[in-house]
């Protein structure tokens, strides 16, 4: 699905000129190895994982706005709704973007996947993958990896015991090992690969109204069932069309690295 949506993102942007902001603040994040908890019984092996760069903090409000003001046929009265539902940019108070000084740096929410990959293209960026996205927000601020720590999962899962209705703060958290921001405790993000994460590929996939229900029973081939947090990430974003917002959703990008960093 991936590639015939951005396809469909590309023709829509084309022509539009880019937004004018300066450059985001984009990590390099070292190649690695990485043990999903994604991988089942018949693949255990950890995942390789390129070397690529990541935006230090996930897209804001601000950002966004400008790149509405840039390409406004991505205005919530404008979208086409095969790119974005009835939610999208809901939060905001007028089609036409005129936010408060107070709200440009938190991050954006009520985007769709569509949406998430146009502003990343404009960067000549893209959205992570899943596993990418894992790899990083498995480290904490000195450790690559942090997943068998019960106080670091505990410090996670207490951010999802705080209501989705509360106010967001700013962008800009403590930094992990890598160097990137509010990967936890802020917002929920999209991935690029977001439709492909149910653990069960069978009948409870595609566009069965039920699938949600099953994430729950589909954890047995979670490597790490400990990590309820990622696997609460895992049925959210299973439970998605690429149309689809939330007000706790909202994205970051990533690229491959550049050669000088390889």
């Amino acid at each position: 699905m991936q590639t015939f949506s951005r396809l469909l993102v590309a023709a829509v942007i084309a022509g539009s000129g880019a937004a004018t902001a300066a450059p985001p603040d984009y990590v390099h994040v070292a190649a690695g190895t990485l043990r999903s908890v994604l991988a089942g019984d018949a693949d255990k092996d950890p995942v390789a994982i390129a070397a690529f760069s990541m935006r230090a903090v996930p897209v804001t409000q601000g950002e966004f706005e400008t790149f509405v003001v840039a390409h406004p046929e991505w205005r919530r009265d404008r979208v086409a709704r095969t790119f974005a539902d009835t939610g999208y940019l809901h939060d905001w108070a007028s089609p036409a973007p005129l936010l408060a000084q107070d709200v440009q740096t938190r991050p954006v929410v009520n985007v769709s996947w569509f949406a998430a990959e146009a502003f990343c293209e404009g960067e000549e960026a893209r959205l992570p993958t899943w596993n990418e996205w894992e790899y990083v927000a498995a480290s904490d601020a000195s450790r690559p990896d942090a997943r068998g720590d019960p106080k670091w999962l505990a410090q996670i899962l207490g951010w999802y015991a705080t209501s989705a209705g509360s106010e967001r703060a700013s962008v800009g958290g403590a930094a992990d090992y890598y160097g990137v921001r509010d990967m936890h405790g802020l917002i929920w993000e999209w991935v690029d690969d977001f439709n492909a994460l149910l653990v069960n590929p069978d009948s409870r996939s595609g566009d069965d109204p039920d699938k949600l229900k099953f994430c729950g029973a589909g954890a047995i081939n979670l490597q790490d069932r400990q990590n309820y947090a990622v696997l609460m990430r895992i049925a959210l974003l299973s439970s998605l069309n690429a149309s689809d917002s939330t007000t706790s959703l909202g994205f970051r990008c990533a690229r491959p690295a550049s050669p000088k960093d390889q």
